[in-house]
């Protein structure tokens, strides 16, 4: 019985140490097991590690991106300064295409004479100017003809530029003396259809019916007198 007994022990101690001899192997493989992926991790970071782009290309690839993404302006004959504006053109002489002439009353009469105002109208769309004193003579006989003496010129006033804007204004103050204060045979009076205007520097001359004066055939008797234009009517 001691015998059986004995035997008995040392069987059920090889099934334990059977046992552990077992788990431990298990333990050892699984460890293995576990070891691999630490093993594998490492190699790949020192892979990447490796393998990474240098820092010098990085940044010559960042200046290179840099550099295309921002645009060159560039500064062509267009992007030039602009010229300074053209002064406005002066305003140009008036002429008789685009002046209205009439005769006023003027500074009234008085002392054997009269004197009236010619009257300058700008007619035109754009300003005109007047310097000077214009030509004046009587007209009669129903065909235009000159009677006498033209106008002499009062140079007791200045002559100055007259600027006309569109629909404005400018006079020459006239002096008209009656014919009746000369003696008729050295007058020779004829009777005046008006007056002949030419306007300062221009050529081409206008009419002023009046037949309210006497005009002397007689050149040597000077009725007439003008002094320059000046401003308003």
């Amino acid at each position: 019985m001691a015998l059986f007994a004995h035997r008995s022990r040392r069987a059920a101690i090889k099934r334990v140490l059977g046992v552990g001899t077992s788990a431990l192997a298990v333990l050892a493989l699984a460890a293995c097991t576990s070891s691999a992926p630490s093993s594998s991790t490492s190699s790949a970071t020192h892979s990447a590690t490796e393998t990474s782009v240098p820092a010098t290309a990085i940044a010559t690839a960042t200046a290179t991106a840099s550099s295309a993404g921002t645009p060159t302006a560039t500064i062509g004959p267009s992007a030039a300064a602009a010229p300074p504006p053209t002064p406005a053109a002066s305003p140009t002489r008036c002429t008789s295409a685009h002046l209205d002439l009439t005769l006023t009353a003027g500074g009234g009469a008085g002392a054997g004479s009269r004197f009236p105002y010619i009257v300058f109208t700008n007619t035109g769309s754009t300003s005109c100017t007047l310097y000077g004193r214009p030509g004046v003579s009587f007209v009669g006989n129903g065909n235009g003809t000159q009677l006498g003496a033209p106008a002499d010129f009062d140079t007791s006033v200045p002559a100055a530029t007259v600027t006309l804007a569109p629909g404005g204004s400018a006079h020459a103050p006239l002096k008209i003396t009656v014919a009746e204060n000369f003696d008729a045979a050295s007058c020779q009076p004829s009777a005046s259809d008006g007056l002949r205007v030419y306007a300062p520097g221009e050529t081409h001359a206008q009419f002023i019916a009046d037949t309210s004066d006497t005009a002397c055939l007689n050149a040597d008797v000077h009725l007439l007198t003008v002094q320059a234009v000046q401003p308003g009517a």
